[in-house]
């Protein structure tokens, strides 16, 4: 009986001591400016949870950031409960209006520049899901920095003064005269939207004041969206993409992104190889092959699953197999013979994202965009809402490019009420000690970013800066070839593939990734912020993370719109 007692009190105590290893020893926040990731952290500090925090930083992020996302837009928060250990996706996708018809629109008219490239924006509804239903805080706590910097302003950074330089010929006068050639950006009329936001809800975006003088603009300058168009607007709750792999759980967004099921394809087929003991030649080309294979079914069998069924079995292992046989390690595949039709990428420096954990360990991985830098380049007169252009991924016209390169088939046809197929690929993958939530900016090429990434991490490779920063490489079917960042592929490596019959472009450096590294045996917690961008990542813990391009923010080095 004394034994049987003793034993009992053990796993007891090893039980709890477990447990208690599986709580982070910090809350972080890391994301693509530093003024968002103090809104997260001041959600932190003020008793919030991860929920809040990610609420905050979408918002501020559409202030501070509004060439990549924003309240115009739309976005998919992949997020964690750590209380249910259960994963689920709030998808805030745009949909089409009911007056984009079948899309014979954007034949004479462009679906990138103006107010007809809109879509209905999501990401508002998206937010408020995300804080009401699994949040701690009021409305106007997660709206409060976000409004501040609307209203006091905030000075542009190199890259965003980049993005406006770029996109001020398709921008509309409104548009111009809050961003070009401006020293400091205030948005005032924003910021009167997200305080009747904060003091009323989504009601007044979707059906209420707001909604009224964006659908007066609509019309006066010939958008599409329509007061029917907001007042049916609906998030949706998904089940994420989930798979295992080699002892790793990977759980990224579900179809309208096409995220999840392309990650799923492409390890699948190299799920029997050893990527490890390859040479960097082998392993570069067989994951190119992969990629050719898997973006050629993004492109012909995914869509908004309430408008499109994938085929049965497209990401089965037993057909991951049977592609993984169809490639040789000796020749490229050509382009032709896999048979579905891409064109180029673009450069992948809009969109955003960003991810948080709490003490909890509730996990939130977002990414959000209004499309192309700047979206549509339309800004509200009346609402100082900056529209999105994802019109653009549909397949709106046949045969031909959308700003990223993709030519798209059928199941990504333009329909009323329809979300557009989507690349955003916000993902968190569980090992058996530790956690890594990751996502980036960066069209088409976000699979193949997260991809990368997420192999570094889970074959133990570099360190976990190392894992974000290093160099990338991409394919997407058409055209065909390779292209690679600067110092990604020695010349030994590009002549290896070149010899074997890849074609390769090396082209500027793309993406801004931004991730944190939960270590679950000492409960530390490791924000990762991009060397290509601007990003800052931040812990509540008194450790400073490692790596020169994230290091802690403590409450002196806040911008002073947070330390009051």
């Amino acid at each position: 009986m004394g034994r049987t007692r003793a034993t009992l009190i053990l796993l007891i105590l090893c039980c709890t001591a477990a447990s208690a290893h599986e709580r982070p020893g910090a809350g972080a926040v890391v994301s693509a400016r530093p003024e968002a990731t103090a809104a997260g952290m001041a959600m932190l500090k003020a008793g919030g949870n991860a929920f809040d925090a990610a609420a905050a930083v979408a918002l501020a992020l559409g202030v501070v950031e509004p060439g990549s996302s924003g309240i115009g837009g739309g976005g998919f928060f992949l997020i964690h409960l750590a209380d249910e250990g259960r994963d689920l996706v709030i998808d805030a996708r745009e949909t089409a209006p009911q007056l984009a018809g079948d899309g014979a629109i954007y034949r004479r008219r462009s679906s990138i520049d103006g107010p007809q490239a809109a879509g209905v924006p999501g990401l508002l509804a998206g937010i408020e899901r995300l804080r009401s239903r699994y949040g701690r805080l009021s409305r106007a706590a997660i709206a409060r920095p976000a409004i501040r910097l609307a209203e006091e302003g905030f000075s542009p950074g190199a890259r965003l003064q980049r993005m406006i330089r770029w996109r001020a010929k398709a921008m509309n006068p409104a548009a111009r005269a809050r961003f070009v050639g401006l020293r400091r950006i205030r948005l005032p009329a924003l910021a009167e939207v997200l305080r009747r936001y904060a003091a009323i809800g989504t009601d007044d975006f979707y059906r209420g004041q707001t909604a009224g003088r964006l659908v007066a603009d609509m019309k006066h300058d010939g958008g599409l969206i329509r007061a029917a168009d907001l007042a049916a607007y609906r998030v949706v709750e998904r089940r994420p993409v989930a798979f295992d792999w080699h002892g790793y759980r990977i759980v990224s967004a579900p179809l309208p992104s096409s995220g999840g099921l392309t990650l799923k394809m492409i390890l699948g087929m190299v799920a029997g190889d050893d990527l490890a003991a390859m040479s960097r030649a082998d392993r570069v080309h067989l994951l190119v092959e992969a990629m050719k294979r898997a973006y050629g079914a993004r492109n012909r069998y995914m869509g908004d699953p309430a408008f499109v069924t994938p085929p049965d079995g497209l990401t089965a292992q037993e057909r991951l197999a049977a592609l993984r046989h169809t490639i040789s390690m000796a020749h490229a595949t050509p382009a032709a013979a896999v048979g579905a039709m891409l064109e180029p990428a673009g450069n992948g420096r809009d969109t955003t994202h960003f991810s948080v954990i709490d003490r909890d360990g509730n996990m939130v991985s977002a990414t959000l965009s209004i499309n192309y830098p700047f979206g549509s380049g339309y800004l509200s007169p009346s609402t100082g809402i900056l529209l999105n252009d994802e019109m653009d991924d549909f397949a709106t016209r046949p045969g031909r490019p959308n700003a990223y390169g993709l030519v798209q088939g059928a199941a990504n046809a333009v329909a009323p009420g329809k979300r557009m197929l989507s690349s955003m690929s916000p993902t968190i993958i569980h090992g058996p000690e530790r956690t890594l939530i990751l996502g980036t900016p960066g069209g088409s090429r976000i699979i193949s970013m997260v991809l990368l990434a997420g192999l570094r991490f889970m074959l133990h490779e570099g360190s976990p800066q190392q894992w974000i920063d290093r160099g990338r490489f991409h394919h997407q079917l058409w055209p065909d070839r390779i292209e690679y960042e600067q110092g990604a592929l020695t010349p030994a490596t590009i002549a290896e593939l070149t010899r074997r019959g890849h074609r390769l472009r090396q082209i500027r450096d793309y993406g801004n990734m931004e991730a944190i590294l939960w270590l679950r045996r000492s409960g530390e917690v490791v924000p990762l912020a991009d060397r290509r961008g601007e990003g800052r990542g931040t812990t509540t813990s008194s450790f400073a993370p490692g790596g020169d391009a994230t290091r802690r923010l403590d409450a002196a080095e806040a911008p002073p719109i947070f330390r009051r």
